[in-house]
């Protein structure tokens, strides 16, 4: 990784994308620290004080809790990508659309475009109103004015770090939101080892400290290297093509194979997971009936609230608080349901067998037709379950550590494995730009 940085760093072209994609960042990051109109900072702590928003708050930078003017963040560009994904399976026309080339791929980034701006409107008034009637972060209160502040502020931020990361695919390294998303991530994450390290080592003993040091150093290489082979495992099904004549010539015969990556559906499984379950706890916010412990309600938020999971006082072996460790159950069964149902829409092993057969090719030792569709389909089933565990340990492992240790930190295994695909995604475009440019410079010889 260092190496081909390091190579692409002498390539005047790419070292002004990468020079220009580092000064989009640093706005996105000067952004988080505009405080939007007509809120609350001190307000705005009070609410959130209580509430572990986790992977929410990483997507956003920190943006989110602190009620920036990127509060949303990329959020309502990512949801509107995946609903997109979700309506192409469902609307033909959609369909069509997306297999329509360079045409229809611009079609349907005006139309994820739009659905997003429509999102951030949707969601910054439903922050506006539901924080202007629950608690005092509106400053005068619930207005008229207030919430168009909020609902413009907030709805221009999002789209202009959408406007910011389409030039960063255009005019940069590539991958545009991609690469915002991995600095918000990467932003929270000297904050947590800072809060590990006051907690965990400062003015305590020594051996408590190493111990501390040694237990953090090895859990986060193990989960690091975890995802770094998640990512990269796949199983390659092997496709023979048959020869056949062409003209005067014999052509064909050469054998292929069909690569499933292990971890088909990435990491949206957990994110629709965590979306999902961190949702009644922010509206809940909005209706101040958080965390009022009294009420029916905040019991049900408990068990969807990943800081309420495997709660165990170690010292007394308490374990007053581990029955809301149910919601870890929900939360597993989520992620290998959309694990399973987000590859079933993007990958459809009928149509891979029906190419194949169009084009003389075949699995060894499988029929062409319906029986290669049925082996596809049950090694799919297979690979996608063998991720799913995958997701599992990686989002599991932080959360153990924050109900046994208390070890409150925003980033987890979901964050890392983001982390590694953006820096292996961006690496791989920075390798292919200077190949490009070493074809152009050999013609041009």
């Amino acid at each position: 990784m260092f190496k081909t940085f390091r190579n692409a760093l002498k390539v005047k072209d790419i070292r002004t994308k990468l020079l220009y994609t580092l000064g989009c960042l640093i706005i996105v990051r000067l952004g988080t620290l505009l405080p939007a109109p007509a809120i609350s900072r001190e307000a705005v702590e009070d609410v959130f004080s209580t509430i572990n928003l986790g992977f929410l708050n990483n997507l956003t930078g920190g943006s989110f809790t602190k009620m920036s003017i990127f509060a949303l963040s990329i959020s309502p560009y990512i949801s509107a990508s995946i609903i997109l994904q979700l309506l192409t399976i469902a609307i033909p026309k959609l369909e069509e659309m997306s297999k329509e080339g360079e045409d229809g791929r611009k079609k349907m980034e005006n139309i994820t475009r739009y659905m997003a701006i429509g999102l951030a409107i949707i969601e910054s008034a439903a922050m506006a109103i539901g924080f202007g009637n629950s608690s005092d972060v509106l400053e005068g209160g619930l207005t008229f004015t207030n919430v168009i502040l909020v609902v413009a502020s907030f709805t221009a931020g999002s789209a202009f770090l959408m406007w910011l990361g389409e030039r960063i695919t255009e005019k940069g390294l590539g991958n545009g939101i991609s690469i915002i998303l991995l600095i918000n991530i990467v932003s929270t994450i000297p904050r947590d080892f800072i809060n590990l390290f006051f907690q965990f080592v400062y003015q305590k003993p020594v051996w408590k400290g190493i111990i501390a040091v040694a237990v953090t150093i090895v859990v986060v290489v193990f989960v690091i290297v975890f995802v770094l082979l998640l990512q990269d495992a796949d199983r390659k099904i092997p496709v023979q093509y048959a020869k056949k004549v062409q003209g005067r010539k014999m052509v064909g015969g050469q054998s292929s194979h069909i690569p499933l990556k292990v971890n088909t559906a990435g990491v949206i499984p957990v994110i629709f997971t965590s979306s999902f379950m961190s949702f009644p706890g922010v509206i809940a916010s909005f209706f101040g009936v958080y965390p009022a412990r009294e009420k029916v309600l905040p019991k049900i938020l408990k068990v969807l609230d990943q800081g309420s999971w495997l709660k165990i006082n170690l010292k007394n072996f308490d374990f007053g608080e581990f029955k809301y460790s149910i919601g870890l159950l929900i939360y597993i069964g989520l992620i290998i349901f959309f694990a399973y149902f987000y590859t079933s829409i993007t990958f459809n092993p009928i149509e891979i067998a029906n190419n194949m057969k169009k084009q003389g090719g075949f699995i060894p030792g499988i029929r062409p037709g319906k029986p290669t569709t049925e082996y596809l389909s049950k090694v799919l089933n297979n690979v996608i379950l063998i991720g799913a565990v995958g997701l599992i340990i990686v989002s599991v492992i932080p959360i153990f550590f924050s109900g046994a240790f208390n070890a409150n930190v925003s980033f987890g295994g979901t964050s890392l494995i983001i982390i590694a695909g953006v820096i292996i995604e961006t690496i791989k475009q920075v390798e292919s730009q200077m190949l490009v440019r070493h074809y152009k410079g050999f013609l041009n010889d």
